[in-house]
Parts: C-alpha cells; sequence; structure tokens
C-alpha cells in the first residue's frame, strides 16, 4: 500500500537505487553446458528429456490391480520397466504422461489379461531386476521402435491379440 501524501517521509527511508548487474554470458565450456550448434545430444540410452515425467508412476500405480504376472515376476520390475517406456512416449509429444502412455505401455509388454505365452517367456528376462537397474530399463525402452510408441492403445490392443507382438516390438526376424 502506497504511503499517504499528508505522512512526512524521512530522506534515509528513501528507496536507494542500486547498481544494474550484467548477465553473465553464457560459457559453453564448462562441463554441464550444452553447446547451441550441437543441442541435447541423442542416440541410445540417452533417453528422452520431457516434463513431469514422474507423473508416469502415479498413474502406473492406479493400474497395478490390473497387472498380471506370471511365475517368478514381480510387479516392481513390470512397473519399472513399462513406466519408462510411457515416459518416453510422452517426451515424444512434447508433453508430461498421460493414462493412455502407461496402458499402451503395459498391453505393449502382455501385462494385462490375456497375453500370448512367448510374449510372457520373451519378456521375463528382459523385466528381471528392472526396478533395480538402469540399464535394465534402458534396454526395456530401446526395444521399441518410436513408430509402435506413436500407436493408440486400441490399436497396440488390436495387433496383440492378432498375434504382432513381435512386429509392435520390431523383431524382424520373428525370434
Amino acid at each position: 500500500m502506497a504511503q499517504p501524501e499528508y505522512v512526512p517521509v524521512v530522506t534515509r527511508d528513501n528507496i536507494r537505487v542500486g547498481e544494474h548487474i550484467r548477465p553473465i554470458a553464457p560459457r559453453p565450456d564448462r562441463p554441464g553446458e550444452l553447446r547451441p550448434q550441437g543441442g541435447q545430444p541423442v542416440g541410445r540410452k540417452f533417453g528422452i528429456a520431457g516434463p513431469d515425467q514422474g507423473y508416469a508412476l502415479k498413474l502406473a500405480s492406479h493400474l497395478r490391480d490390473r497387472i498380471v504376472l506370471a511365475a517368478h515376476e514381480h510387479v516392481e520390475d513390470a512397473i519399472a520397466g513399462c513406466v519408462e517406456v510411457a515416459m518416453r512416449r510422452a517426451a515424444l509429444y512434447g508433453r508430461a504422461p498421460v493414462i493412455h502412455d502407461v496402458e499402451l505401455s503395459f498391453a505393449l509388454w502382455g501385462y494385462f489379461a490375456g497375453a500370448p505365452d512367448d510374449l510372457v517367456a520373451f519378456r521375463k528376462p528382459l523385466f528381471d531386476g528392472a526396478a533395480h537397474d538402469y540399464q535394465t530399463r534402458r534396454a526395456i525402452i530401446d526395444r521399441v521402435p518410436e513408430a509402435t510408441l506413436r500407436m493408440t492403445p486400441g490399436d497396440v490392443a488390436v495387433r496383440l491379440a492378432g498375434g504382432g507382438w513381435r512386429l509392435l516390438l520390431g523383431l524382424e526376424d520373428g525370434t
């Protein structure tokens, strides 16, 4: 609130103007700086940055009751691997994860009812220990082609029901 005009102002109470400091010019020679010409590095095991990626964990907790596991599988491994795939899908679109990203991921890896037995046998060693190992999660993410991530969850479910999981995961030779 402004001071009323009839109240006297003492000289020492006046606002002092400080010095304006120029901002520091960017120095891309520091270890954490991204170079303007290169930008964010891309490639295998680099990942894709996106906003509010951790929200996928919250969404996955809502699907926990729908997850169907085979013998010797752990729900923590399934969630860890599938959440990473969901985060990658969301980052491709430049947004935070939504429930469709998480559903697509769980459906793709056959964690909902009705998964083919050969898909379950394929995913078991791949997801083993994913909750505790970053490299394992990166291997899971790198298995999924970008074309599959850009599909709708319904399309993935239809192809999965038709036995096309090998095509969804980019396994050309069918093994």
